[in-house]
């Protein structure tokens, strides 16, 4: 087995239940917008086992395909409590084990063209600074949260989150397009395709001819 590429991190996953995911997204013809969504978080999620030991992985997540890939794979899952992103985050954050020796980070779960080198080395310059986050490519978004523990890490995820984080957070503009190309719309999954979609998003759109 291959060894993890940043052991010394636990990453929290927020991941939405799939009859409520991506609601500005419209898929190609014949697609069902639910199967791209997981699509999206099963491609993130693999590329997060594969840089991070598995019992450090935590989601929060009522979708039940979600846990079941992530107990099957070692991690942890946390019920969603339904009262949206930054609380979801927040309710990880608390139920996460103690691991003296980790530093801590919150990562999105629509990176379908995430790749584990990418994660690795995002989490390496995070680690420089005491809290940090990665934006989104437009800028104004987050893909990434870190923080030297749990208890620095102040989530304000949602429009302007960029901007809120860089109050207490260093900014960090990385050129990591699979990391920082989260999926919300038709131009942003243009985007991710353009780079290289994960296995299961290019599953769910094989048959399907993006505008």
């Amino acid at each position: 087995m291959t060894p993890p590429l940043a052991p010394g991190w636990q990453l929290v996953l927020p991941v939405k239940a799939r009859a409520r995911a991506k609601s500005r997204l419209l898929p190609p013809a014949g697609i069902v917008r639910a199967e791209l969504a997981h699509a999206f978080a099963r491609d993130t999620l693999a590329a997060v086992f594969a840089t991070i030991p598995g019992e450090q992985v935590l989601v929060v997540t009522s979708d039940e395909r979600a846990r079941d890939m992530v107990e099957s794979a070692g991690g942890l899952v946390v019920e969603d409590p339904s009262a949206g992103l930054n609380a979801a985050v927040r309710e990880g954050l608390h139920r996460l084990p103690t691991a003296p020796a980790c530093r801590v980070g919150v990562l999105l779960a629509d990176l379908p063209a995430l790749r584990p080198w990418e994660l690795a080395r995002a989490l390496a310059c995070c680690e420089l600074h005491e809290r940090a986050f990665v934006p989104d490519a437009e800028g104004t978004g987050t893909v990434l949260l870190t923080a030297r523990s749990a208890a620095l890490l102040h989530p304000r995820f949602g429009a302007g989150s960029a901007a809120a984080h860089g109050r207490d957070s260093v900014r960090l503009d990385l050129d990591l397009p699979g990391l920082r190309t989260d999926v919300d719309d038709d131009e942003s999954l243009r985007l991710a395709t353009d780079l290289g979609l994960g296995r299961a998003t290019r599953g769910v759109l094989r048959h399907a001819a993006l505008p």
